[in-house]
């Protein structure tokens, strides 16, 4: 009953499907010609005389011209039928896209046989690289710090009871494939002097969520539906929890906002409870991935919260992927005063153990002056590349330029994707899940976007 709604009037869909039939039997037809069968033999009957009497003899090689062609118009009128079939749905479905029909239709394709990325940090840093990423494949999976207690999202934690929305907001902001007005609707704050000043749209909306349907791992898969994102978002823990410092000096530091403004120098950070559960979807990610990126971000902030739940650094070690740490490229005030880029790693080795690093990417980029100057009134340096301490932990260096410099430091989403990209081509091209056609598809992606950000400047 369901294939007689396309018959339908007004839905569009019977001519072409008319075509598609007509072409069909011609195509038939040219086939019967050149396999001469019998019974067409009127219609190859009158071929063979017209051949004998323009030429004198009988060339077959001219009957299966004859067939060759029938065949070919034939299959040219149900492509056509078939495109204008597809074109009729489309046009319905995304009507300003349907011109790009076949663009569209090859870029998801390819997308989706990308990689599968997986991402673990949180802060502005982890956003900034899932804009770079989202241009590679759809197969990412951003997993999310939930220590976060400052701001508006730790307001609506000691409201509602929640894990911090704040982070899973910004990552479904940049891997959201939307229009720009719903990006800026998510991350509006609101003004004024009530409860609401200070809130952003995203946050309430994925706390409205959490409580309608009872869940933030459902909730994230429904609110990134309504941006359209690419890939998944995913908290590493659904309980709540508190990020706890021990200093050189002994004293302690509770809540990740009130770390770096202690003004000490960090000994070690832990969970608080120290016994809590891992998000499954967050561990299968990570067992699954061809490459696994720590960072960029914070170190003790956003980075380490993920590491010291339960099962994450195993899940790391277990898995067969590329592990990669993006290190940051200016140290953090109150945080990793004077780190060079081997005290940055080996502290991640001292909290979660060996083998959760394969790879340290470092900015080789010289920053300018004026830069500096900028960073140095607040005490951050560039950070030193010390690559002997690096390899003797085990880990290799990758050194690039990694940054996009204006009046602050960030990383280049852009860079740092293609970097990745390479090193997937490297370690994992060959693979099942990699091939070189893939590698290609990726490479080209990426140039096309480069020459869109250099017409964009």
């Amino acid at each position: 009953m369901h294939l007689l709604k396309w018959l339908y009037p007004g839905m569009k869909f019977k001519r072409w499907l008319l075509l598609f039939s007509l072409g069909t039997i011609v195509a038939s037809v040219g086939i019967a010609i050149v396999f001469n069968y019998k019974y067409i033999g009127n219609l190859e009957e009158f071929i063979f005389r017209t051949v004998y009497m323009m030429t004198g003899t009988y060339y077959y090689t001219v009957t299966a011209i004859v067939g060759i062609t029938v065949i070919l118009f034939g299959l040219i009128t149900m492509l056509f039928a078939t495109r204008m079939i597809i074109r009729s749905v489309i046009s319905v479905l995304i009507p300003e896209s349907s011109d790009k029909l076949v663009d569209l239709i090859f870029e998801k394709r390819k997308l989706n046989r990308g990689p599968a990325v997986t991402v673990i940090g949180g802060g502005t840093g982890l956003s900034v690289l899932l804009r770079g990423i989202k241009g590679i494949t759809n197969n990412i999976t951003a997993v999310v710090t939930v220590a976060d207690d400052g701001g508006s999202s730790g307001r609506l934690r000691e409201d509602l009871g929640m894990i911090p929305p704040g982070d899973l907001r910004n990552c479904l902001v940049a891997l959201a494939d939307t229009e720009p007005l719903m990006e800026k609707l998510f991350q509006h704050r609101f003004g004024g002097h009530g409860d609401l000043k200070g809130h952003s749209f995203g946050n309430l909306f994925i706390a409205a969520m959490t409580e309608v349907l009872g869940d933030v791992e459902i909730a994230l898969t429904e609110a990134s539906k309504v941006l359209a994102v690419k890939g998944r978002v995913l908290p590493a823990s659904t309980q709540r929890v508190r990020l706890v410092a021990t200093m050189e000096d002994g004293s302690i530091v509770e809540g990740e906002s009130k770390i770096p403004l202690a003004g000490k120098k960090i000994k070690r950070v832990h969970l608080y409870p120290p016994d809590v559960d891992p998000v499954q979807s967050s561990v299968d990610a990570i067992l699954n991935a061809d490459v696994i990126i720590l960072g960029p971000g914070s170190l003790y902030t956003s980075i380490m919260p993920n590491l010291l739940v339960d099962g994450i650094a195993d899940a790391l070690r277990s898995s067969s992927a590329v592990k990669v740490y993006v290190c940051n490229v200016m140290t953090q005030p109150g945080e990793t005063d004077g780190y060079t880029a081997s005290m940055h790693a080996k502290a991640i080795l001292d909290h979660v153990g060996m083998g959760v690093i394969d790879y340290i990417i470092v900015n080789s980029h010289e920053l300018g002056n004026d830069v500096r100057q900028v960073y140095a009134r607040e005490e951050a340096y560039p950070v030193r590349v010390d690559e002997e301490e690096i390899e003797s932990l085990g880990i290799r260096t990758i050194k690039a330029d990694i940054v996009s410099e204006t009046n602050l430091v960030r990383h280049d989403p852009r860079k740092l994707s293609h970097i990745i990209m390479k090193m997937i081509y490297k370690f994992r091209t060959g693979t099942d899940k990699v091939g070189l056609f893939d590698y290609y598809f990726l490479k080209e992606q990426l140039k096309k976007e480069n020459k869109e950000k250099v017409k964009k400047e």
